[in-house]
């Protein structure tokens, strides 16, 4: 970038042809925007910024389009996003309070962001192949089969009938469930298949109960692969004229849920981040920008959460609604 006077006509044509879709001339820089300087000195930094590779023109007579390279300099020269409004942030609490486990929260996270966003929301499970034992209920539903109730400490709820050998009578039930809630709460499936050698101090009669459901909770914890779940692809139909071609390569991209997680994983971790147009490895997504950002509990259990959407995106808004969505996500984890 030349001078800073340029990034200010960069980012002025930026912010004009997201919100009009038009490309824009030095005119309308001169009446939409104070840039201070004349007008023949904004299209000689626009000819300066076109030569560099910034913006480009459509069509012969036509005003200046940014380049993804132009998106790039005006996403990466964001040193401050303002907060959410308050209307904003109220649409964020009142939609996810009440929210009674993760698939709840999820459902309605990309509701949310599809929404606040006017894009694609797309929101990655955490893995469950880290989530822990937050509480167990047993429950008899017929005289040889029992309903194991799950909680994990995502807040997710499982339910996983289990034939024992022999009827067993309320006390042991009871009793059986106390022990492993003492035992295991906060645990994982490692501490549960290290502490099977615990049950053998147990009475006899509990400790068989106990080895079976032992041995269902191994199966029932990492249960879940890494997954997400979506919202807004109708949003993609209102933005057909930013693609070149179709959308069909988005939607397509999409549907890969593989290759939209391994994208996520490659940006940056910890902050939002932003990957545009031909930065995406996907050929799908080359004309496609992705703003991701990362949520997780004390505990290490992290996953993703962002908006896919075309190039020509109000990225401040999307980055801010990015961001305010991780730190919920966090919140409801770590509580």
């Amino acid at each position: 970038m030349g001078s800073s006077r340029q990034l200010q006509v960069l980012s002025a044509i930026v912010s004009d042809y997201v919100n009009n879709r038009e490309p824009v001339g030095s005119k309308a820089l001169v009446e939409r925007y104070d840039l201070g300087v004349s007008s023949a000195t904004i299209r000689n930094d626009m000819a300066a910024l076109e030569e560099a590779g910034y913006i480009y023109q459509p069509h012969t007579s036509a005003g200046r389009v940014p380049t993804d390279k132009g998106y790039r300099a005006f996403v990466d020269q964001i040193a401050h996003l303002k907060p959410l409004s308050k209307p904003e942030r109220t649409a964020i609490e009142k939609l996810l309070a009440g929210a009674v486990d993760i698939d709840d929260v999820m459902e309605r996270t990309v509701r949310v962001l599809a929404q606040l966003t006017r894009q694609v929301a797309v929101v990655q499970y955490p893995s469950m192949h880290r989530d822990k034992l937050r509480h167990l209920e047993v429950v008899p539903i017929a005289s040889r089969y029992v309903l194991l109730v799950v909680i994990t400490e995502v807040g997710r709820v499982e339910q996983h009938p289990l034939e024992v050998p022999e009827q067993v009578n309320p006390a042991q039930l009871t009793a059986a469930a106390a022990w492993i809630n003492q035992t295991f709460a906060g645990k994982g499936s490692t501490e549960l298949e290290e502490g099977k050698e615990l049950v053998s101090a147990l009475p006899p009669e509990v400790a068989g109960l106990v080895a079976l459901i032992i041995d269902a909770l191994l199966v029932a914890l990492p249960t879940a692969e890494d997954r997400i779940v979506m919202a807004g692809t109708a949003n993609l139909a209102r933005a057909g004229t930013d693609f070149a071609h179709t959308i069909g390569p988005v939607l397509d991209a999409l549907e890969e849920q593989v290759a939209l997680l391994r994208l996520f994983a490659e940006m940056e971790q910890g902050s939002v981040a932003v990957s545009i147009g031909s930065e995406n490895r996907h050929d799908g997504l080359s004309e496609a920008s992705v703003v991701s950002g990362t949520y997780g509990s004390e505990d290490g259990l992290t996953a993703h959460v962002g908006v896919v959407g075309p190039t020509r995106m109000d990225y401040p808004g999307t980055m801010r609604s990015v961001g305010a969505i991780s730190r919920y996500l966090t919140h409801f984890l770590s509580n």
